[in-house]
């Protein structure tokens, strides 16, 4: 859940889901449609799906435990470099230092990294010996994520309460200011059409486009050249910049893996936040 997502956002959640699936057992045995019930809202849904398959896979293969080596975590779905290096330091107590968002600001405050050669992933990753190991790995990894969320923060920074402050290159040039690798946004252009049948509005299983996968949205259609976008709806989802147009229309024929819902009971089916956002604007539209 921690992934892309941040910790204050998660913990509702997460005692929920708990709640639901208290053990790996359970969750592998639970039904998809139950799973995303209980992780809508969060978004980035290939999440649970990983989940969901990574659990059958611990209890098939390795007895219902996690493994606690990084070459079998990382073979699993939804763990990469970042996740299993958490798992390790935090669940099991092995010396690695999980390179998160927090982690990597006090990395490059302490050591002042600028340049673009500096701020590079690959550098940060060996820049990290500099923090160093304890014997105490799950409390150590904890604590520098926490260090750089409550103390290191991205803007005003809590220096007088920091702990490494005397090793602090940027305090002592008293720049603070981090550098980071912006992520190229994408402008995409979309038609979400909306099909009426009395009260009932029409949606679609989504095998078309890569986000939100397998999840019921609008039929939509991606435009390359947009023209009288003057009117449009906008919706950030991750790198992408959606500008959508809405086009009520008449079924002309039947359309493929469709499901018609009550228009005022949408809330009663399991749907992305993207899909309920549209919903919640098509007022003016209908």
């Amino acid at each position: 859940m921690l992934q892309q997502t941040q910790v204050k956002t998660v913990i509702p959640y997460f005692k929920k889901f708990i709640r639901n699936f208290p053990n790996i057992k359970s969750l592998s045995e639970a039904s998809e449609n139950k799973l995303i019930k209980n992780w809508e809202g969060l978004g980035y849904y290939s999440r649970v799906k990983n989940l969901k398959k990574t659990s059958k896979i611990i209890v098939k293969k390795y007895s219902k435990r996690l493994p606690n080596n990084i070459d079998d975590l990382k073979k699993l779905p939804g763990i990469g470099e970042y996740t299993s290096q958490a798992i390790l330091a935090i669940a099991f107590n092995k010396p690695f230092i999980p390179l998160d968002g927090n982690i990597e600001r006090i990395i490059k405050r302490l050591l002042n990294l600028k340049s673009k050669k500096e701020i590079n992933k690959d550098n940060i990753i060996l820049k990290k010996s500099f923090l160093g190991t304890s014997e105490r790995s799950s409390d150590y990894a904890q604590a520098l994520m926490e260090l750089g969320a409550l103390v290191c923060k991205p803007k005003n920074p809590l220096c007088e309460s920091c702990p490494v402050i005397k090793d602090c290159i940027s305090y002592r040039k008293k720049d603070f200011n981090i550098v980071v690798k912006n992520k190229k946004k994408i402008n995409k252009f979309f038609i979400v059409k909306i099909f009426i049948k009395k009260n009932k509005i029409l949606l679609i299983k989504n095998q078309k486009f890569s986000f939100l996968k397998n999840l019921k949205i609008f039929p939509m259609e991606e435009i390359s050249k947009p023209k009288n976008f003057n009117n449009f709806l906008n919706f950030k989802m991750s790198n992408m910049n959606m500008n959508i147009i809405i086009k009520v229309t008449k079924v002309q024929k039947k359309i493929k893996n469709s499901i018609w819902i009550e228009k005022n009971k949408y809330n009663n089916y399991i749907l992305p936040t993207f899909t309920k956002k549209i919903f919640y604007s098509l007022n003016k539209y209908l």
